[in-house]
């Protein structure tokens, strides 16, 4: 905004110049504290005569690069700012810092642009007083966030792992296989014992009758375990 101002004071001034009836249109101040890009022009360092193009009005060709972004009603608001100006204000606007300093602020969209950054500063700022204050007790919330990190979350984890670790032991021995392998230990043991008590008959360490009973007893559960057995591997193989 404020290279704007500047290149159409320039612009201003001398296009002012121009439509004077000298010779030689005064030129800009060598002191002026612009930069030589927005002051100069690429005929300034011509001499100038009076013809029919230095009385015309202004040209396409004249107005300043900077204002080649500006929008027409932009441009025309500023312009109209300065319309009134004499050549030795606009003089004064290009020469004199704190002139145009002064004349900056003055204008409407100057004072809106300043007033909201201001607004945006004390609102800034507020709101940094208020993560201020609120420091103490972030700092007291992260301490007890340590304590319970440490004390009772530990032990909750401790107590997590251990169940998962039951969990797993649990899973482990109710699988199929598990299950499928205890259960071919059980049907070989049962089978070990009835040859145990068969090999007592024939010892004579036990007589006819309890013999019976109790052989009977263990080839009946042999062989439920034995199709117990056959059925589930037969499953699981389908």
């Amino acid at each position: 905004m404020e290279m704007l101002y500047i290149s159409v004071i320039a612009f201003a001034h001398r296009g002012s110049q121009e439509q004077q009836a000298h010779p030689r249109p005064q030129e800009i101040s060598t002191d002026s504290w612009y930069p030589p890009s927005v002051v100069s022009s690429p005929n300034s360092s011509r001499p100038m005569t009076p013809s029919a193009s230095t009385s015309s009005s202004f040209r396409p060709t004249d107005r300043p690069s900077s204002l080649s972004n500006v929008s027409p009603a932009e441009a025309a608001g500023i312009i109209a700012t300065l319309k009134d100006k004499s050549v030795d204000e606009l003089r004064k606007l290009l020469s004199d810092k704190d002139a145009y300093h002064n004349f900056l602020h003055s204008l409407e969209p100057v004072k809106t642009q300043s007033r909201v950054r201001d607004e945006l500063r004390n609102e800034t700022l507020q709101l940094a007083r208020e993560n201020l204050e609120k420091e103490p007790r972030i700092m007291e919330l992260r301490n007890q966030c340590r304590i319970i990190r440490t004390t009772e979350l530990a032990t909750a984890q401790e107590k997590l792992h251990e169940l998962e670790r039951k969990k797993e032991e649990t899973q482990k021995h109710y699988s199929p296989s598990s299950l499928l392998r205890r259960l071919q230990e059980a049907i070989n043991e049962t089978d070990e014992e009835s040859e145990a008590l068969h090999r007592q008959l024939l010892n004579g360490e036990i007589d006819l009758t309890a013999f019976v009973q109790k052989y009977k007893k263990m080839r009946y559960t042999y062989h439920k375990r034995a199709l117990t057995h056959l059925a589930a591997k037969t499953s699981l193989a389908s």
